[in-house]
């Protein structure tokens, strides 16, 4: 088996390859947020045309894929958009990944000593242990919700502040006669819209104000609207609206693969009187569809954990990256270094 790079420009000429070394995986590999169509317009909205794609080919057969790109002298790392929850490294399950690693690591231009898988899901990639040349790091925790049994046994046994807590809730809105509902869609041609919605409230909030919203006519509306239109040509993503009677106060991003769904993106109308917390409730609502449609094992978070996913399960495991080095003693060196510039109270960890 050997690497071969292209320039990752070029992943439209390859992405078959990509999609049936994804569809070729079992779940809970196959996840869409490694899929062509998920990966492809990440490259085309955030790559500084510096990344290359490493294909391992054995005979005909594609065993591993990854972008990657350099990081600083010496190093490279796997392509990391802020808008990809996962490290774009993709292989065959059985296989050794840091076998894999270091002869990628061979294969980079430039010599390098280092290279860097960022944000791998233990549940997809089974922590390497500690080596001569390998370093795992914590990344963070990320929480999911089983969607087994029934959604009332799942409702049960949440904490009594959180159910108390949305059921007066409930019961002031329709004193006030506002009726709630939530709508989901589906449909390809309704991702543009739905982008355009999602937009208009993050850009109503702080992240408006502070530059960093989603709006249909920057790089991450291009992004989801191109990702979130291709998956659905497929049946592998889905929009959540919330309503406050015909005010738009909540909404969620979703792709989804064979067994789980990924909530990507929320946000809700901050206008909305602080008593009131319309995400929450379009997540009671969207966790009971989920339980009584039983299509998916699992709901997927993927974000660092916040105090309000520990209130909606307490499943909770720890993604990582992995440092490869090319020699024990460069290892050694990175960590001699790395401890001497640390801070008396390090807050994160670095690759």
């Amino acid at each position: 088996m050997s690497w071969t790079l292209y320039p990752a420009r070029e992943f439209a000429r390859h992405a078959d390859d990509w999609a049936r070394l994804h569809a070729a995986l079992p779940a809970p590999h196959a996840s869409s947020l490694l899929a062509a169509d998920f990966v492809a317009p990440l490259l085309d909205q955030f790559g500084r045309g510096d990344e290359l794609l490493a294909c391992l080919r054995d005979g005909d057969t594609v065993r591993a894929m990854a972008l990657v790109h350099p990081s600083r002298r010496g190093a490279w790392i796997t392509f990391q958009p802020a808008q990809a929850p996962l490290g774009l490294w993709l292989q065959q399950p059985g296989l050794d990944t840091a076998a894999l690693a270091r002869g990628l690591l061979g294969a980079l231009p430039g010599f390098p000593l280092l290279l860097a898988l960022t944000q791998l899901d233990p549940m997809l990639h089974p922590r390497p242990a500690d080596g001569p040349c390998t370093r795992s790091l914590d990344y963070i925790d990320t929480a999911r919700v089983r969607l087994h049994g029934s959604f009332d046994d799942y409702w049960n046994a949440r904490g009594k502040n959180l159910r108390g807590n949305l059921k007066k809730q409930r019961a002031r809105l329709e004193r006030e006669g506002v009726a709630t509902r939530m709508v989901v869609d589906r449909a390809p041609a309704a991702m543009a819209q739905a982008v355009a919605d999602y937009g208009r409230l993050e850009t109503s909030g702080w992240k408006g104000q502070e530059g960093t919203a989603v709006s249909a006519g920057n790089a991450q509306g291009r992004y989801y609207r191109a990702m979130l239109e291709a998956l659905a040509a497929r049946g592998a993503a889905s929009v959540y609206r919330y309503y406050f009677g015909e005010q738009l106060v909540a909404m969620d991003l979703c792709v989804e693969d064979a067994d789980s769904i990924v909530v990507l993106k929320t946000a809700y109308d901050e206008r909305v009187p602080a008593n009131l917390s319309p995400t929450l409730l379009m997540r009671e609502e969207a966790c009971r569809s989920l339980f009584e449609g039983g299509r998916f094992e699992r709901l997927e978070f993927y974000g660092r954990v916040m105090e309000w996913h520990t209130r909606w399960t307490e499943e909770v495991r720890t993604m990582y990256h992995v440092n490869y080095y090319r020699w024990p003693g460069v290892k050694r060196l990175h960590l001699m270094l790395e401890a001497r510039s640390r801070p008396a109270h390090p807050t994160t960890t670095s690759l």
